[in-house]
């Protein structure tokens, strides 16, 4: 065993990863239960998570020789502004500030070089949540905080206002305890959830969930999801707002993860208004960018739709001219959803120059004034 404990945790701090565990990389018990959630079809579109299942059960598959999974916590929370209103875009918390695949992998990497430095010889492997790690398993196992009922890790003093990372090593280290579970009784993220996607505690079928909808989802949107997504244009905080523990979170002062002029909330007529450029300028460094223009103003069409405010029929009768038809289609049902003569008009009108079947659909089905 490495005597190099606290050196390591030390170091990561010093990047600023200021949780630090250790798990000794084994493959993972019951692994039935990943296995069913994936053959259930629980995760959407993501098809990554099933091609490389056997990896993420046993990362020995993915770093032949590893033998310690090094788990890291980043904290990123930011106070809510207050007074966010129905007609204003709701953007998750972890998307306000630069992409933090980036962030994260800048520290990751000098917190690596500085690792090699302290186990020179050793293989060390860093892992985002691209890599194919069940991280938030191995959080708890390496003792950083426990999987709540809605499948975010929970620290116990800091709440789940963080973004987690891995290194793989050959170097063998004390492991650390896993983690108690301390959700209890409580099942407030499951109330509070809109579409009903923590469908068991510990369980989220993707497919329901506003955070894939908005995010990872790429076609339409089932309309009978569409009303209970309410103004959220890009992921959903609503079971981590909830969350007791998170009354322990405290702001991060890390200027990648604040607000920027482009993820404050803005008027969700103007985000609908927002060119491919404009677009590409103001979201580029963002995890916004990853939702693509088309996905996102789709996200903001159905928001609008939720609103009830019809003063923004003008702006979605220009959007029926969007060159994207995923755009066209959710504004016919934000139409259909505002109502009234105007709408019912464009409508009617845009239809019959429409040349996507599934958008003459979509303002077909639109209801009436």
């Amino acid at each position: 065993m490495t005597p190099h404990r606290t050196a390591i945790r030390s170091l990561a701090a010093d990047h600023g990863l200021e949780r630090c565990g250790f798990a000794a990389i084994e493959a993972l018990p019951n692994p039935e239960h990943y296995r069913a959630w994936i053959g259930s079809g629980m995760h959407g579109e993501m098809t990554y998570m099933a091609r490389d299942a056997e990896k993420r059960l046993d990362p020995r598959r993915y770093l032949p020789g590893a033998r310690t999974m090094i788990c890291l916590a980043a904290n990123y929370h930011t106070p809510a502004e207050p007074g966010l209103k129905r007609q204003e875009g709701r953007i998750a918390r972890y998307a306000w500030g630069r992409d933090y695949h980036d962030v994260l992998k800048e520290r990751l990497d000098r917190f690596c070089v500085s690792l090699r430095n302290l186990l020179p010889g050793r293989v060390v492997r860093p892992c985002v949540d691209t890599s194919p790690v069940l991280e938030k398993v191995w959080a708890q196992r390496a003792g950083i905080g426990w999987e709540g009922k809605n499948a975010n890790v929970i620290l116990r003093h800091r709440g789940s206002w963080v973004f987690l990372a891995e290194v793989l090593t050959d170097a063998e280290i004390t492991p650390d305890p896993p983690h108690a579970d301390f959700c209890g009784k409580c099942t407030r993220c499951i109330d509070v959830c809109p579409t009903r996607a923590i469908v068991a505690p510990y369980v989220v079928d993707a497919r329901r969930c506003i955070s894939y909808l908005t995010i990872e989802h790429r076609g339409p949107i089932d309309r009978d999801l569409r009303p209970l997504m309410g103004n959220h244009v890009f992921g959903c905080d609503d079971c981590q707002d909830v969350c007791p523990w998170n009354r322990f979170s405290r702001p991060d002062a890390d200027p990648a993860f604040l607000p920027t002029e482009a993820t404050r909330p803005h008027r969700l007529v103007e985000l609908l208004r927002c060119t491919p450029a404009e677009f590409r300028e103001r979201y580029r460094r963002t995890p916004i960018w990853r939702a693509k223009r088309r996905g996102f103003l789709r996200n903001v069409a159905i928001a609008i739709g939720n609103s009830g405010d019809r003063s923004a029929v003008p702006a979605l009768i220009e959007a029926l001219a969007d060159p994207e038809p995923l755009v066209r289609g959710h504004v016919a049902w934000a139409l259909g959803r505002l109502g009234g003569p105007a709408a019912r008009r464009a409508l009617e009108a845009a239809e019959k120059t429409e040349s996507e079947a599934w958008v003459r659909e979509e303002m077909q089905a639109a209801p009436g004034p």
